[in-house]
């Protein structure tokens, strides 16, 4: 997995982002950066409320269902 990371909003350089692509890497990956972006990452614990509408979406599945 190739991970591509240039400078950007600084709510979506997250350490989480890097945490995801680790995990999710098969074999390798390899992140084409820069040594700032990269430590700002790792330092960027901000993590903001995901407003993504599943649990409305949840529902309202379940409730065709009946």
């Amino acid at each position: 997995m190739i991970l591509p990371i240039s400078q950007t909003s600084p709510i979506l350089l997250t350490r989480n982002l890097l945490y995801t692509a680790l995990t999710r890497a098969k074999k390798l990956l390899i992140i084409i950066s820069t040594d700032k972006i990269i430590n700002f990452m790792i330092k960027n614990t901000d993590t903001k409320k995901r407003n993504t509408g599943l649990t409305y979406k949840l529902r309202a599945y379940k409730n065709d269902l009946l």
